[in-house]
């Protein structure tokens, strides 16, 4: 997966350590189907996730990572979740835990393929018959497509 330049600077610096990030999961919507990229990094299936570049708002974040790793066009319908994944360890052993930011989208345009090097395989999935995720995953979509009120923060 492509590092962020800002990052890969914190990495000159900080080696190993771990690092606290602002993401976002942008779950984009098309009638019943949810859009999923499966990973080129651990070949999983997942949302649309990204991490925030410095001074962007997340929800710009959310539709340009849709855009750049699926040629999907899509509009931000609403915030439904904030909370805090579990530390993870990168496979060349960086170290971070992510803010995420979960986001209702819907289709606008654009043929779902895979438009950069981070994702292996780009597709529609009916909300019934999602592929192996990991729960947590699993949880932002549903989270998503159900959510109602405030925002879920947990």
């Amino acid at each position: 997966m492509p590092v962020p330049d800002f990052i890969i600077a914190l990495r000159d610096r900080i080696g190993h350590d771990p690092l606290w990030l602002p993401g976002i999961t942008a779950v984009v919507l098309r009638d019943d189907h949810v859009l999923l990229v499966r990973r080129s990094d651990n070949g999983t299936w997942s949302p649309v996730t990204g991490i925030v570049d410095p001074g962007e708002h997340p929800a710009v974040t959310a539709v340009r990572e849709v855009a750049e790793e699926t040629g999907v066009v899509c509009t931000l319908e609403e915030l439904v979740w904030v909370n805090v994944g579990e530390p993870v360890v990168h496979v060349n052993g960086d170290r971070a835990q992510y803010l995420d930011h979960t986001f209702r989208c819907s289709y606008v345009e654009g043929d779902a393929h895979p438009a950069d090097d981070e994702s292996s395989e780009v597709a529609w999935f009916p909300l019934t018959d999602l592929p192996p995720m990991k729960p947590l995953l699993v949880e932002r979509i549903a989270t998503a497509v159900h959510h109602t009120g405030p925002v879920r923060l947990d």
